[in-house]
């Protein structure tokens, strides 16, 4: 069941673009003097102010020999049917003795078509939005934007029975967007951008949560750099980007992207920190690093990646004299790998260390093993050994029984 505040507010939305449409589709509310507009395949008709009733007058085209084809006369005004972009232009009417009465500068052009809108938030307390009209009117255009909360809180209700509604600010500076301070996080909002020509307007509703367009902007400053002793190995850190408040309940995680230059394969590695290392670069080859973020409880999307951050691994001073022999094979094998596309897999994971760590782990696994059967087999052979004895006992006590049975009666009871 729909509350009747919620309709309200809707209706009252609508109103608000309804009226501000009406308001700005009269030439006058555009500012410029001496202007008409029409609709473009609809009749036009040109009126000739300071003409007297009944008085012939003519009609002049500034710039053309003719008046449009089909174009009439018509108790003193001038009537275009059908007109088509092509019948643009100044028009002059004159009297009988050809003295100037009235000049009018013709505009043709569409209705406008609905926006197309998009909105995205690159921190958690504000978001903007941006649209592009979807027809070319060819006439000037102008925009109302607006949002309403579409969850009140109790407060907000009695202070606003019919719903906050607040401009969307425009930027002069970037034409086609608008932004939403201080918004809030777990709120639902309804934008509404009503395009408007002096032919009338036409809007779009879209609604939107923080958290499905929740699009952090770029790491910063991101820094690569070698590590020394360590031919395989790349230091990477980063900052937040400046527009995402650090607060300690709104973190951001991490996607590091790297590969060799002449590789066009990605090796992918998420992280919460804001440093990481990498221990499967090819040493002595040039590398290219980049990172996005993302909000932390996975809301939203990633950020696009930064700028690129290129370093060389140090070379092993050990395999030099060696590599010389086989970079010319490894830069073949690299750079006739097929895949076009990311690669979320790392190009090769293994190290010298974390192979002996193996080994080592192995090797106690394995000593584990051997002891363990070892005490099971010590534990079978003293329970084989115990039961053995246990079925000797009987035997010999019926030895005894026999010889006391065999003795004579004098020695058994002196």
């Amino acid at each position: 069941m729909h509350s009747p505040t919620r309709g309200l507010g809707r209706v009252m939305v609508f109103l608000a673009a309804a009226l501000a449409s009406a308001s700005l589709a009269v030439p006058e509310g555009w500012g410029e003097e001496g202007v008409q507009y029409g609709q473009v395949g609809t009749d036009v008709t040109l009126s000739c102010a300071g003409a007297r009733a009944g008085s012939p007058v003519q009609w002049r085209r500034e710039g053309a020999a003719a008046l449009p084809e089909g174009s009439a006369i018509h108790q003193g005004a001038l009537v275009l049917p059908h007109a088509s972009l092509a019948a643009v232009g100044t028009y002059s009417c004159h009297g009988e003795d050809g003295s100037l009465l009235h000049t009018v500068s013709l505009r043709l052009g569409h209705l406008p078509g609905v926006p197309f809108v998009s909105c995205r938030a690159s921190d958690y307390e504000n978001f903007s939005c941006s649209w592009t009209s979807s027809l070319e009117t060819f006439l000037p255009t102008r925009y109302i934007t607006t949002y309403r909360k579409k969850s009140l809180t109790g407060e907000e209700k009695r202070r606003n029975k019919s719903g906050h509604v607040g401009p969307c600010l425009q930027d002069p500076s970037r034409a086609g967007t608008c932004t939403v301070h201080r918004s809030e996080f777990w709120s639902s909002y309804r934008l509404n951008i009503t395009e408007v020509n002096p032919l009338g307007s036409s809007f779009r509703l879209l609604d939107i949560t923080m958290q499905a367009i929740i699009k952090p902007d770029p790491p910063e400053g991101l820094v690569v750099e070698p590590v020394p002793l360590a031919p395989r190995r790349l230091y990477v850190s980063w900052k937040y980007p400046a527009s995402w408040p650090k607060e300690p309940h709104f973190q951001l995680r991490f996607r590091l992207q790297y590969r060799p230059v002449i590789h066009r394969s990605w090796s992918v590695v998420e992280t919460v920190n804001l440093s990481e290392v990498i221990t499967d670069a090819f040493a002595g080859l040039e590398h290219v690093v980049q990172v996005s973020a993302k909000d932390f409880l996975d809301a939203g999307n990633w950020s696009e990646w930064s700028a690129e951050a290129r370093a060389t691994p140090v070379r092993d001073p050990a395999t030099t004299a060696s590599e010389g022999t086989t970079t010319d094979a490894s830069l073949e094998s690299l750079a006739e790998e097929p895949s076009q596309a990311a690669n979320p897999e790392p190009i090769n994971r293994s190290d010298p260390l974390e192979k002996m760590t193996i080994l080592v782990s192995l090797g106690i696994f394995a000593f584990f093993i051997l002891a363990a059967v070892l005490v099971i087999t010590i534990l079978i052979w003293l329970r084989m050994r115990k039961h053995s004895k246990d079925e000797t006992k009987p035997h010999n006590f019926l030895v005894a029984a026999t010889h006391l049975k065999a003795l004579p009666r004098t020695q058994i009871l002196p």
